[in-house]
């Protein structure tokens, strides 16, 4: 159990890094539109610097493989949040980013509610699962995908209109966000598949299940939205919404779905729920929009 805590500390760090560097490198480049998915794959491949936020980012995926396989799904996702108070620490330091004082009481009740969460795990009781049925699995993905397309399609045109507030990248978190808990649960599939020693009969056992190809999609769609989302928005605020956003799916839904069940003991059960019950709470009160730049005087 404790190198999976370690491989999860490891991919805290460097999706922290990766995401800081890629928002760095992105004040740099031209304004990305989701709407030209093919142009910001293009401007993007032309940044050394956001290529190496990016390589960062894949690292910590590779460290998320090995924590599936050692963590409940639940515990894992309480490991991830920690990562969050890095991520604003380097937004400070590296980007001059300030969070409002309403966001900050706001990150810390999601800190808590995810406190919460894994603190309703027990060694020994929790049983991390070796897979669960592609109907179910699609069952919860496939609604997730379209839901997370919808809102940032719909946050895009909201956005564009002439003399509106500017919005804070809450909605941009949300809908990434569900991507990303969809990738969450493909990368915990993953690491099911790749049991096996006998590398061909691996790659038959994954190319035959729906993972890789939700993989495929969550990757070039997220990397598109949220690189566009990103260069708008603080990542200071989006990059926590987006994690809780998908720490929340991958836990709850993910528990069900691979079948890790949810505590019997009447306190560790009230902890987990009233954890994602917080945490929702938490989101729907955050402000939507930053407030108007100051008037020149």
């Amino acid at each position: 159990m404790w190198w999976g805590v370690g491989a999860a500390l490891v991919a805290n760090a460097l999706y922290s890094v990766g995401f800081v560097v890629e928002k760095r490198a992105l004040g740099s480049l031209p304004a990305l539109s989701a709407g030209r998915p093919l142009q910001v794959i293009r401007v993007l491949a032309t940044s050394p610097l956001w290529i190496v936020g990016a390589l960062a980012l894949g690292a910590g995926f590779g460290a998320q493989l090995v924590v599936y396989r050692a963590l409940p799904i639940a515990a894992a996702q309480g490991i991830f949040v920690s990562g969050l108070v890095l991520l604003l620490l380097l937004s400070s330091a590296v980007l001059g980013e300030e969070s409002t004082g309403r966001e900050r009481y706001a990150l810390g009740g999601v800190l808590l509610a995810l406190l919460m969460v894994v603190a309703s795990v027990r060694e020994g009781e929790d049983v991390v699962s070796g897979g669960a049925p592609w109907p179910l699995v699609l069952l919860v993905c496939v609604p997730a995908l379209a839901a997370g397309v919808w809102l940032y399609v719909r946050v895009e045109s909201r956005a564009a209109k002439r003399h509106r507030v500017p919005t804070s990248g809450i909605g941009y978190g949300v809908a990434v966000g569900l991507l990303y808990g969809v990738s969450s649960l493909a990368i915990k599939g993953t690491s099911s598949r790749l049991t096996s020693t006998d590398l061909g009969e691996a790659a038959l056992s994954l190319f035959g299940s729906p993972y890789p190809y939700l993989l495929l999609f969550t990757a070039v769609a997220g990397l598109v939205m949220s690189q566009a989302a990103l260069q708008r928005c603080r990542a200071s605020l989006i990059v926590p919404v987006c994690t809780t956003v998908t720490c929340l799916f991958t836990a709850v839904l993910g528990t069900l779905a691979f079948g890790e069940s949810l505590p019997e003991d009447p306190l560790l059960l009230a902890l987990r729920v009233g954890g994602t019950a917080l945490a929702l709470s938490v989101l729907l009160a955050m402000p939507r929009h930053d407030p108007r730049p100051a008037a020149a005087s």
